[in-house]
């Protein structure tokens, strides 16, 4: 059964988050870091910040777009509360 992650980073450059998933994360983090993703390129290192687990693709990407949304951003925030400076 394939493994599908939706995943926040953090950019150590200006604490800006980047949201996104995939099905190999730690390939992905490599990739963010190494700069072989334009959105990404000009903020790095990026460090892992929070992710979740989806057994199903589309599961995983309407949880992605629900993070990027202003409530799905709110409830990051909630739920990392005790992890962010805030």
């Amino acid at each position: 059964m394939e493994k599908y992650y939706v995943y926040v980073l953090v950019s150590l450059m200006d604490n800006s988050w980047y949201i996104g998933y995939t099905s190999n994360l730690d390939e992905r983090i490599i990739q963010h870091n190494s700069g072989r993703t334009i959105t990404t390129s000009k903020k790095m290192p990026w460090e892992i910040l929070y992710y979740e687990v989806s057994f199903n693709k589309q599961d995983a990407i309407a949880r992605e777009k629900y993070l990027k949304s202003g409530m799905g951003r709110r409830y990051l925030k909630n739920r990392l509360k005790n992890q962010l400076d805030f």
